[in-house]
């Protein structure tokens, strides 16, 4: 992933991110992911943390959100956000890659907007395949990228297959 930001970068992608949110909510987005109350959900490359809110009135008190960023400036912005709203079911993780979340324990994957900047993206797909259900989804959208460079990334390390691709997003069953 992005090595680390200087604190202005991050203010500036922050706003930034708010201000796409305003044209395009960001609960649109996983509305076609098909999340539902109860869900495990990990918001791989969580960013300031733009998923998180409509992410947390989808999966409800019962559903339990792992969000992953290397950044810390991210992962203070989305502890923040947890602590002004008294959220239990939110738990942050820094880390490029490997997540310390159990085998098969996933109902969805977001990898949203990251994929671009991930150096090594067969290493983070190994992983993301270890900690998604066998029934679990991968949802992925990555403005940066044209759509056959996506399918073809995340297909030909044998992890995924393409489900479907909806307006936001692909969508990706785990194989094997």
């Amino acid at each position: 992933m992005e090595k680390s930001q200087s604190n202005l970068s991050f203010k500036v992608m922050s706003f930034m991110f708010k201000l796409r949110d305003v044209f395009k909510s960001r609960g649109e987005v996983l509305i076609e992911a098909g999340i539902q109350r109860g869900d495990i959900v990990l918001d791989f490359g969580c960013g300031p943390g733009g998923y998180i809110k409509p992410l947390a009135k989808m999966v409800g008190p019962s559903g339990k959100i792992y969000a992953l960023d290397i950044n810390p400036q991210a992962v203070r912005s989305v502890k923040s956000f947890v602590s002004k709203n008294n959220l239990a079911n939110i738990e942050t993780i820094i880390s490029d890659c490997k997540t310390g979340l159990a085998d098969n324990s996933m109902d969805y994957v977001l990898l949203f907007d990251v994929l671009h900047h991930i150096e090594q993206p067969s290493a983070v797909l190994a992983e993301l395949h270890r900690v998604v259900k066998p029934d679990g989804i991968l949802a992925m959208s990555d403005h940066h990228m044209e759509d056959e460079a996506i399918k073809k990334i995340i297909g030909d390390t044998g992890y995924f297959k393409l489900r479907t691709r909806g307006i936001n997003a692909f969508l990706f069953s785990k194989v094997g």
